[in-house]
């Protein structure tokens, strides 16, 4: 990937220090101004290439849309349920997070929680406090041979399995991601939800929120578990249906649960926290002195390690970038943006687009399709008015105007390796280039069925043009351009000599009325690449 240029960062938050120590010692100008009001926000954010928040900050789609410089915002903790990642993406800003930053922390509250849970700790801690010495009342259970059921086997769960796994637990679990081999070499045996909930005696989750896991313990499902088991979530508030949670520690199916997060938080029903089986805590996942090093510590060395193009790491709206750190990935770019930009120069006329397909082909273009296909349909809407795409958003934008994308790789003919071959539809009408890199330089092949003689260099000014074909063709084209002070500093015909056919002129500058070659040509486009 092309470094992006990150010179001013504005830091909403209390993050650590040492966020603001590695980002100046990379020349980046750090401001850091926290508690701010939402109109305070939007009138500062304009003046920033990147923002550093936690979870206090909620960046809108207002605050994005304010922010005419911003390329990046991080978030120094798991999770961007602060950001609204739709409205970065469309502008082509990163988001970004530190998902291992506070795995530790999250982890070890968890612990906490089941083992609080099983001893009734903070119940009896607090009896005591109020002159109580009752021993009967808080007899609790041992962990030792029951069955933890966690739901999500990313790092945190991961980490949540090998610490219960010395208390002498046996721990069952289900992802959809991580596959089952993997998570049963760290004493994981995988099963299907159906199956995990009649088994668990506790049941701790963590999984993002999405529709698919809004509610995923619900009526239903505690239903399905046995009788009294003990549920916890230092996840993200709506995992667990809340109003169903009351109604199954009301009637007994549920025997406790331990809360870190909420749907509304600080949470104004307090039915939940008020209940005398349930120990809630105000969000602790990641407050720890630790976990907030980590994590500023992290985000400031991502965005470093971004703008220096050594890697991408914790973006949640760019995968797209993470393949394109070599420099030939970013000869292919520059190729897949010439090939967009030569076809919409060539269909100015034409518009809109409906239709546009993309091709590599051979095997070392088989990783590069998913950022080839962004890089054309970057080259494609780059001259729309009040468009400017990037990797990150061309597909959405190609999405929101309308055109239809499709993508796809195809074996090595034999002849070239290494080709990107795009078709548009336009107005009804087809349009085809096909380019690839030679010699670090990426040049055009063929244009709408013209395959030229010599590969045409993009880059520079080219002009483009289709006329039949005739011996007095470039004299005549040579004598205009002369005449209007352009120089030719290249040529490239097709090597098919009959018929309507396209051609390549490299200028020393672009003509200032094309219409000046209507008299020779029948059609005509020009572009600077």
């Amino acid at each position: 990937m092309a470094p992006i240029s990150i010179k001013t960062v504005l830091i909403s938050e209390s993050v650590d220090p040492r966020c603001r120590t590695i980002l100046e010692e990379n020349g980046i100008r750090v401001t850091e101004k926290q508690n701010m009001k939402k109109d305070e926000l939007l009138a500062e954010i304009k003046d920033y290439d990147g923002l550093v928040v936690r979870s206090a900050t909620k960046v809108t789609a207002d605050v994005i849309n304010a922010a005419n410089n911003l390329r990046i915002i991080g978030r120094a903790g798991t999770g961007v349920d602060n950001v609204d990642v739709d409205a970065a993406t469309r502008k082509g800003i990163i988001v970004m997070n530190t998902p291992s930053g506070n795995t530790i922390s999250a982890a070890e509250l968890t612990c906490a929680l089941l083992m609080s849970l099983s001893r009734n700790v903070p119940q009896a801690a607090m009896s005591m406090k109020q002159g109580n010495w009752d021993r009967k009342k808080f007899m609790g259970a041992e962990l030792y041979g029951k069955v933890l059921g966690i739901v999500g086997l990313g790092r945190i769960g991961k980490e949540v399995a090998s610490r219960m796994q010395s208390f002498g637990m046996k721990t069952i679990g289900y992802d959809p991601i991580t596959p089952p081999e993997v998570s049963a070499s760290w004493g994981v045996e995988q099963m299907l939800l159906e199956q995990l909930w009649p088994q668990c005696d506790y049941i701790t989750v963590h999984t993002p929120l999405m529709p698919s896991t809004v509610g995923l313990l619900n009526d239903e499902t505690f239903a399905k578990c046995k009788k009294g088991v003990k549920v916890v979530n230092c996840a993200r508030g709506g995992i667990i249906d809340e109003a169903a949670l009351v109604r199954a520690l009301e009637s007994g199916q549920c025997g406790g649960a331990g809360l870190d997060v909420f749907v509304e938080e600080p949470p104004k029903n307090r039915s939940l926290v008020d209940h005398p089986n349930v120990i809630s805590c105000p969000h602790l996942g990641a407050s720890t002195k630790e976990a907030q090093a980590r994590c500023g510590e992290d985000i400031a060395l991502q965005i470093v390690d971004m703008v220096k193009g050594k890697n991408l790491v914790g973006a949640v709206n760019a995968q797209v970038l993470a393949s394109t750190f070599s420099q030939e990935s970013q000869q292919l770019i520059k190729l897949g943006e010439a090939v967009g930009a030569v076809l919409q120069s060539c269909t100015t006329s034409k518009k809109p687009f409906s239709q546009v397909q993309i091709t590599t082909q051979g095997d070392c273009m088989k990783s590069s399709t998913g950022y080839m296909t962004s890089a054309v349909l970057v080259g494609l809407m780059n001259d729309e008015s009040g468009c400017c795409p990037n990797l990150i958003n061309a597909l959405s934008l190609a999405k929101e105007s309308g055109i239809m994308v499709n993508q796809g790789h195809c074996a090595s003919d034999g002849t070239t390796d290494g080709v990107c071959r795009v078709e548009i539809v336009a107005n009804g009408c087809s349009y085809k280039a096909r380019g690839s890199v030679q010699g670090g330089v990426p040049v055009l092949l063929e244009l709408n069925d013209s395959v030229f003689r010599q590969p045409v260099s993009l880059t520079g000014n080219l002009l483009f043009f289709k006329a039949s074909a005739s011996p007095q063709l470039l004299s005549s084209v040579a004598g205009l351009l002369v005449g209007e002070g352009v120089e030719i500093e290249s040529f490239s015909a097709p090597s098919d000599r009959t018929g309507d056919l396209w051609y390549c002129v490299g200028v020393s500058s672009l003509l200032r009325d094309l219409g000046a070659l209507k008299p020779l040509v029948k059609e005509a486009a020009q572009l600077t690449i």
